[in-house]
């Protein structure tokens, strides 16, 4: 998705700039998700600069060797994008999809952030034969550097890791949540996952989906959506930023090419 005009100007200018250091991706599927996500990382003292990547507009923050951009609502739009722009990014290897999901868990609280340790495609209708349900494993080592980052202290929101659902539906039944959560075990669901996850496995990247808990999936959701993304994109930042600054700690250089239709 082509970032507004207003966002350019807003979070920097657009340049041409060298991507052989850029590793990482973040997607989030819509633009009112990227200023709450955005936002935060701005604060703790990283400078994006608007770029231009084939056709989409991204944020480029160097100093995190990322690439930050809105990759469309459902699981299609955010799977073309996505591959558009690892298409365009030669040493990308990590995939992150990121963005609001409905809970499913009644145990979490609005603003808990959901790692997906792997993610399920739930609106995958096979009549003619029995199969499971598409899942895609997050990368175990991206999960470890995950649960690195979510033991450090200093956040008012619960961190949890578990299954993520994925389906381009609305859930907003408390019914169908039920069905839903029985029958993948998921902990929360929300639309684009699985896309970002077949680019990535397409083109042979680590891939790993965070949630912030916005809604309960029942009828009040799109409401509730509104209402709190505001306070729960920020601990999805939270934790993404932690998550980057250990990455650049670790290997402040080491780049690992990918290796296409791994």
């Amino acid at each position: 998705m082509v970032a507004p005009a207003a966002d350019r100007e807003r979070w920097g200018r657009r340049v041409e700039v060298p991507m052989n250091d850029i590793e990482t991706l973040i997607t989030v599927p819509q633009a009112k998700e990227l200023e709450p996500l955005i936002g935060p990382i701005v604060a703790a003292g990283y400078q994006p600069r608007s770029v231009t990547l084939g056709r989409l507009d991204c944020h480029l923050f160097e100093e995190l060797r990322l690439i930050l951009m809105v990759g469309g609502h459902g699981k299609t739009q955010l799977a073309v994008h996505t591959q558009h722009l690892i298409d365009q990014v030669a040493d990308l290897r990590v995939v992150v999809c990121a963005g609001a999901a409905g809970r499913l868990d009644r145990d979490l609280a609005l603003g808990d952030v959901v790692v997906g340790t792997s993610t399920i495609e739930h609106d995958y209708k096979l009549r003619f034969v029995q199969r499971p349900l598409p899942q895609y494993e997050a990368n175990a080592q991206l999960l470890a550097e995950f649960e690195i980052a979510a033991s450090q202290p200093g956040r008012s929101f619960r961190v949890v890791f578990g299954v993520i659902a994925s389906g381009d539906e609305d859930i907003i039944d408390p019914a169908r949540a039920l069905d839903l959560r029985k029958a993948t075990g998921a902990l929360c669901t929300a639309w684009e996952g699985a896309g970002a996850a077949r680019a990535a496995r397409f083109s042979g990247c680590e891939f790993v989906e965070l949630r912030a808990i916005t809604d309960s999936a029942d009828h009040a959701a799109a409401a509730d959506f509104q209402a709190n993304l505001q306070h729960a994109m920020p601990n999805l930042a939270h934790i993404l930023l932690k998550w980057l600054q250990i990455r650049c700690q670790d290997s402040p250089t080491s780049v690992r090419r990918r290796v296409p239709g791994r």
